[in-house]
């Protein structure tokens, strides 16, 4: 079984995990998508898959476009090696 599958966001609305800002109300928004992250089975699957294709739009393994792009300054090795730590 793919690791999407098993996705905690798989059957809630997809525009949860798209805010259109990163500020004001929009942040509940965020924090509605980070908390079902935050019970996902396969959060970290997710949040590597999105750091090593540079996804860089929506909630992804619960951190927001932002959040990935410093991950990826502070590691930039981390987009080539993700998945094979895996």
């Amino acid at each position: 079984m793919h690791w999407r599958e098993r996705a905690a966001c798989l059957r809630v609305d997809p525009e949860l995990f798209f805010p259109i800002s990163s500020s004001g109300p929009t942040l509940r928004q965020v924090d509605e998508a980070k908390a079902v992250c935050g019970r996902c089975p396969v959060m970290e699957q997710c949040l590597d898959w999105a750091v090593r294709v540079g996804q860089v739009e929506g909630i992804w393994g619960g951190t927001t476009d932002r959040e990935r792009r410093a991950m990826r300054r502070r590691n930039p090795l981390q987009k080539q090696t993700c998945l094979s730590e895996l």
